[in-house]
């Protein structure tokens, strides 16, 4: 068995689109007081720069949720839907140029992962995909909340980083649109999501999805 090592943090300097479907296949750790898991990346979506209509930070909007966005890249970015849910994004680019990587699903690599989780779910039921097959759902699993936004992706021993596993163009990656951002106008339309096709805890299977051609 190979040592994990840390994911290299040239995949963290590229654009949002060019870091996305490299992400999959990727190990996502994160360390709680009752033990660390690890997860395999599974399904991302790329928000890339100001000119993304999909993106919190569109027109270079600076706010305090959205500071941590124009950092470079290897940080987290943790931010709240529907005043409840957290989702994680993984920060990649230049300084000031606000780049992220929305982590939609993913997939544990042990049956002791895959307890830890169910327990820090709590009242679970169903099949065993639903426990981390969509953003809320993972941070809920891995117990990531908003006390992580900014956190370091690539320090060693960190609660939660991101190591190195499958490479890309080993996988099966296929790319369609984004969920849920009708409001991003012609960008909703871009293919700028990417998953690992046939793998059970993707969120939602695109109808219609096309190869990634790296």
């Amino acid at each position: 068995m190979r040592e994990p090592k840390l994911i290299s943090p040239s995949l963290l300097a590229r654009t949002a689109l060019a870091a996305a479907p490299l992400l999959l296949g990727q190990t996502l750790v994160r360390v709680t007081e009752e033990g660390e898991i690890r997860c395999r990346i599974v399904e991302t979506e790329s928000y890339g720069g100001a000119e993304d209509r999909g993106s919190h930070a569109f027109g270079n909007r600076r706010t305090n949720r959205t500071e941590v966005m124009f950092a470079a890249g290897g940080i987290a970015y943790v931010y709240l839907i529907y005043g409840m849910y957290s989702c994680l994004n993984v920060v990649v680019g230049e300084m000031d140029d606000p780049q992220a990587v929305l982590i939609r699903a993913v997939e544990p690599l042990s049956e002791s992962d895959q307890e830890l989780m169910l327990r820090h779910r709590g009242r679970f039921s169903g099949k065993a995909a639903n426990l981390s097959n969509g953003p809320g759902k993972l941070c809920r699993a891995l117990r990531i909340d908003r006390s992580l936004n900014g956190y370091p992706l690539v320090r060693a021993g960190g609660v939660l980083r991101l190591e190195s596993g499958d490479a890309a163009d080993e996988l099966p990656i296929v790319q369609c649109p984004r969920i849920n951002i009708d409001y991003a106008g012609e960008y909703a339309l871009k293919p700028w999501r990417f998953y690992i096709d046939g793998n059970p805890y993707v969120s939602v299977k695109d109808k219609h999805p096309m190869p990634w051609r790296g």
